[in-house]
């Protein structure tokens, strides 16, 4: 009798064992799901968008390349370090860092506090390196020429590292995002090209696929004639970024050639004292070609995620200032400096007022 009673409890132990194994299995099938394509998408297709209107990396190109190197965000480097593109440390990298085998052993990789930071780096990486300044001279709806160029500039060393993306942005139809950047901009009108030298309207037919437009070109005649790029073809104009763009969420421009002051007060319906109030200047200043204006106020802190910068040679607190979108007057004060302190090449400027408690300051 008691071996029975003992054989029937031990029968009622492995029927719960078997039954709690299956409970475990659909928990699994539901952490692969959330790393799909459509999850992916629906989650930074806006960051995406926005980052696209910022630096003008095609908001496509920069999803497939994120779906690609991350695994729909889950790769260990994507979990662990934020870093959903594959971005190593590089030299000049002051954040944080992993290490995880890839070409090599071992390798040092950029580790992020948010996914949303590494959207930010992997924009800001593409518009400041050299070795990719010329895909901004594409169409940014052109997803195959990006595609392509970045294999070429050596972004991934797999061969086919261009159709991999092709094929992600076709299969979800990403080139879609990529529409609402050229939204406010129209091809000029063809009487415009036609009144234009015969070699001048070849370069700007080469400008579209990507070539660079001489900005002086003579005609048959032997007289130069000089052309203003923005003028030729409308591939330029979006190959470039929307004139207004943003930082820290306000609103900046970069000053072109020959715009006066006066000229961008009257074009930005500015009074005379925004511009240099905004952007820490004298009152008499006058614009350079290439320079960053606000055109709104800047803000008492960087944005979030970060937290600090490392000076390098020739760099002023008012060249920090305008990199991050600070106040001069907030940056000096977060930093125990007084008006006309400079800093040195190394030094830690921080950009949040509450600095993180880490004793490394």
């Amino acid at each position: 009798m008691v071996g029975r009673k003992a054989s029937c409890f031990i029968l009622i132990l492995i029927f719960v064992a078997l039954n709690s194994c299956r409970v475990t299995k659909p928990l699994a099938s539901t952490t692969s799901v959330s790393g799909s394509a459509v999850n992916y998408i629906s989650t930074y297709k806006d960051l995406a968008i926005s980052e696209m209107r910022r630096t003008g990396v095609p908001a496509s190109i920069t999803l497939a390349q994120g779906m690609l190197e991350s695994d729909y965000g889950r790769s260990t480097l994507a979990r662990i370090g934020n870093n959903h593109f594959g971005i190593k440390c590089h030299n000049g990298w002051n954040g944080q860092t992993m290490r995880q085998h890839d070409d090599r052993r071992n390798e040092c990789f950029r580790k992020y506090r948010r996914p949303e930071d590494s959207f930010y780096d992997h924009s800001d990486f593409l518009k400041t390196g050299s070795r990719y300044s010329f895909l901004f001279s594409l169409d940014p709806t052109d997803y195959k020429a990006w595609a392509h160029g970045l294999r070429k500039a050596g972004y991934a060393t797999n061969p086919d590292y261009a159709n991999l993306l092709i094929r992600k942005i076709e299969e979800n139809k990403l080139y879609d995002l990529d529409k609402g950047f050229t939204a406010s901009y129209s091809a000029p009108p063809q009487k415009v090209q036609d009144k234009l030298p015969e070699k001048v309207r070849d370069n700007a037919q080469d400008k579209v696929h990507g070539e660079v437009i001489p900005a002086e070109t003579k005609s048959g005649t032997g007289e130069t004639t000089k052309a203003k790029l923005e003028t030729i073809t409308f591939g330029d104009v979006m190959a470039k970024m929307p004139r207004i763009m943003e930082n820290n969420r306000i609103q900046y421009i970069i000053v072109k050639d020959g715009e006066t002051r006066e000229k961008l007060e009257k074009d930005f319906d500015l009074m005379k004292w925004e511009l240099p109030r905004y952007n820490d200047l004298k009152e008499n200043f006058i614009p350079v070609p290439g320079q960053l204006l606000y055109l709104e106020p800047k803000r008492e802190r960087a944005e979030s995620g970060l937290e600090f910068h490392t000076v390098a040679a020739g760099e002023t607190m008012h060249a920090i200032s305008q990199k991050y979108g600070v106040r001069l007057k907030g940056l000096l004060e977060m930093n125990s400096m007084a008006e006309g302190d400079e800093p040195v090449p190394g030094q830690k400027i921080w950009l949040q007022p509450q600095k993180p408690v880490t004793g490394n300051q």
